[in-house]
């Protein structure tokens, strides 16, 4: 049967590369993977240091399973230019730093210790996708995704293709195309047993087919009490394969779901149904691990996007991210736009040919993700390349016929090849531009963006952003605004049913380019900050998700008298999905209605309080003695959730958290913690810059520095397993508060 296991540990790493290094060992740092070659700080550095040659090597010890069988090792993902040696012989080189590749070892193994060597050149190669011109973001050097051992029959399964082509009937169908791997190039003959099972692991069908070719078609048909995969019950099934040839016997397993995904001039309809799409772009980097981040952290991303931002889609930009990641939005019902490596520059011939490629490698993983609704096959803000993106258009629905395809643009009117056209609208702020003669606009009209002569599918895939970047701790009136304008936007979209949806610029906060950004080499984009601590923004999205799956109470204030200018924090937008909010000053209370006027295709519209609606003497004015603040949310006339605001905060506790308090040894394990400094009633102090000193004690490491300053009342650090069993204890000592401890356990 098949081995497939982690192949993480034991590596040794060495700054640079030598060809006289490839069949030595050599002496360098002992790591695990998955890896970035250089830890960066959180700001103000040079993002060239990563931007060269590295190496990793290790040994493969001979074992009597190898013997007979084709070997290889997988590698999920090395930035951005890898060769894979084995005994000093080269066996594979992968130019892309986004899609997985295998490196065949059979041939090259000796019944002994083999050793493999990996060069990863981090250049910013011009001949390789996204490189040539300017990016937006960062593509750190490292083999940053797991690698797998891969043991298997000569013969055995390769890419499966799965598609349910009736699955609104109530009999519902598979089609499963199943390609053979067959690199000794053998006879090829015996049998496929097929069994499907249900998400608990019960049997639900099984089905033999005979085999006589390298391609084989499955077809289960009569499937009864199917439950399709939706975004609030997503089902989920496994398809098993199990060969059964003359060389061997070779196993795999498939997860997919049922459901119907269709983007039409009505909007997205799920299973049938319209869903109007609300979401945010991810980039999968992170402070510090930059895109070294395992199944943890990866997960976490999805949660986060999910359960506390309430989004329905995410898009991944701008390439294919990690396969922990897709995978758990399969599990919790997230849609996903997936596209290709890029931005906005399309090189030479070579370059195309290796963008083509992508598009191929990107669906071939990716295919059987039922969250995966469209495959973005254009580079992100790229010019019109007529005959290139006939060619990656084909290709998608050549390979994948049961999904459509989008290209992102930013330029109106550009070539229509792909099936939904998908705009960057950064409209939104333009009227702040000198020579602009347009009034405010939150979102164009479709036909004005696409100069076509009748309505088409339309999905918004970029706004905000560098129209309006904003940092948590920024000044409140700043923020307020920032507020306003994703309100706003998602307002806009809701009222416009020929609007697929609109995916917001963007999740959280990144590392850039000294190009971009606000000089500090990271973009303040985010509704996030980059260690995923909320800003106010946050809450438009989280506020929009039913009070039935937590209840949102934001009010968009550092309640401070003269914070704002002119002072006073009138109005007060309170982002929540509550039925309505009553805020209390003193002795005044004020009931306050959503706002349906302004925002009358929202969900949960803010609660605004607005200078009417009080008088100088409930709330004061300039001068005066300054108040404690109350909010409370109402739902069914009863009070669910309150914040209270004290008129002076201070410094009173140190709050340390953890993502989880256990952590796996030997597999790369991260958590997130964060701290925050908190006043009196629990609020987080965002004027508050002091440091922090941290010390880690047990089986892990400290990522992120010993000695740390708050940023605006709140910073993060990772803490990451060790090799062994035992709890860890991070303290944290800061000044004014008392020591803070948190334990995790490694086991």
């Amino acid at each position: 049967m098949r081995m497939w296991e982690r192949f993480n540990s034991g590596w040794t790493f060495k700054h640079g590369f030598d060809a006289g290094w490839i069949a030595e060992e050599v002496n360098g740092e002992s790591i695990s993977l998955p890896h970035t070659a250089v830890e960066l700080p959180y700001n103000y550095f040079d993002e060239k240091c990563y931007q060269r040659a590295f190496t990793y090597q290790t040994s493969l010890a001979w074992r009597d399973v190898f013997e007979g069988r084709e070997i290889s090792l997988v590698f999920d993902g090395a930035m951005a230019d890898a060769v894979v040696f084995v005994n000093g012989t080269e066996v594979v080189s992968h130019k892309d730093g986004y899609t997985p590749f295998e490196a065949r070892l059979t041939p090259h193994l000796n019944k002994g210790s083999n050793l493999i060597t990996v060069r990863v050149d981090g250049s910013e190669n011009p001949e390789i996708p996204p490189f040539g011109g300017v990016i937006d973001y960062l593509t750190y050097a490292g083999i940053y995704r797991d690698v797998w051992l891969k043991a298997t029959a000569p013969v055995s399964v390769g890419l499966v293709k799965i598609e349910t082509p009736d699955a609104l009937a109530e009999e519902k169908t598979i089609k499963a195309r199943v390609a053979l791997s067959n690199p000794q190039g053998l006879s090829i003959n015996g049998e496929i047993g097929v069994t499907l099972k249900g998400s608990d692991g019960e049997t639900i069908a099984c089905h033999c087919v005979s085999i006589a070719a390298e391609t084989v078609e499955i077809e289960l048909a009569g499937l009864r009490n199917i439950q399709l995969w939706d975004i609030d019950d997503p089902r989920l099934y496994t398809l098993e394969l199990e060969l059964d040839a003359p060389s061997g016997r070779d196993t795999s397993a498939h997860r997919f779901g049922f459901r119907t995904a269709e983007f039409t001039t009505d909007g997205f309809k799920l299973n049938g149904r319209v869903v109007k799409l609300r979401g945010l772009n991810r980039h999968q980097s992170w402070a510090h691990l930059g895109y070294a981040m395992g199944q943890r952290g990866q997960e976490k991303d999805a949660d986060i996007l999910k359960h506390d931002l309430r989004c329905n889609i995410v898009r991944t930009s701008h390439y294919p991210q990690s396969p922990y990641f897709l995978n758990r939005c399969d599990e919790i019902g997230l849609l996903v736009f997936e596209e290709i490596p890029g931005w906005q520059h399309i090189g030479g011939e070579s370059w195309k040919a290796g963008s083509v490629r992508n598009v191929r490698r990107m669906i071939e993983r990716d295919w059987n993700h039922p969250s995966i609704i469209i495959w973005g096959v254009r580079i992100n803000e790229s010019k019109d390349d007529h005959d290139f993106y006939v060619e990656t258009n084909r290709v998608a629905r050549e390979l994948d016929p049961t999904r459509q395809t989008g290209g992102v643009r930013y330029i109106p009117e550009s070539e229509m090849l792909e099936d939904v056209f998908t705009m960057n609208d950064f409209i939104l702020g333009m009227e702040e531009l000198p020579g602009h003669n347009r009034d405010r606009i939150i979102l164009r009209d479709q036909q004005e963006v696409t100069g076509l002569d009748r309505k088409v599918p339309y999905l918004v895939t970029e706004y905000g952003g560098h129209m309006y970047p904003t940092k948590r701790f920024d000044q409140e009136q700043r923020q307020l605004e920032h507020v306003s304008r994703h309100l706003a936007i998602l307002n806009a979209s809701a009222g416009t049913p020929s609007t697929s949806g609109c995916i917001g610029w963007c999740m959280a906060d990144y590392n850039t380019h000294k190009d971009f950004g606000s000089g500090d080499r990271i973009c303040y984009h985010g509704v996030l900050d980059i260690y995923r601590e909320p800003k106010f923004a946050a809450a438009v999205y989280a506020s929009q998700g039913s009070p039935s799956d937590g209840v949102v109470l934001q009010p968009v204030t550092f309640w401070a008298r003269g914070e704002r200018n002119i002072g006073g924090v009138l109005p007060l937008i309170v982002l929540t999905n509550c039925d309505y909010v009553e805020v209390k000053i003193g002795n005044v209370t004020k009931r306050i209605e959503p706002d349906r006027v302004t925002y009358p295709h929202l969900d949960h519209p803010p609660c605004i309080l607005e200078r009417h609606m009080v008088t100088p003497e409930e709330f004061g004015e300039w001068g005066m003695t300054w108040r404690d603040g109350t909010i409370i949310g109402y739902l069914d006339g009863v009070a669910v959730k309150s914040i209270f605001m004290p008129a002076d905060p201070v410094p009173t506790n140190l709050e340390m958290v953890a993502d989880t308090d256990l952590l796996e040894k030997g597999c790369k394990d991260t958590t997130r913690v964060i701290l925050r400094a908190l006043d009196q009633a629990g609020n987080v102090m965002p004027f508050f810059n002091e440091p922090v000193t941290l010390a880690l004690e047990g089986p892990g490491r400290l990522i992120g520095g010993s000695l740390v300053s708050f940023k605006g009342g709140v910073v993060g650090v990772y803490v990451e397993a060790g090799e062994s069993s035992g709890v860890m204890t991070l303290t944290a000592h800061g000044s004014g508060f008392q020591a803070e401890k948190i334990e995790i356990t490694v086991s």
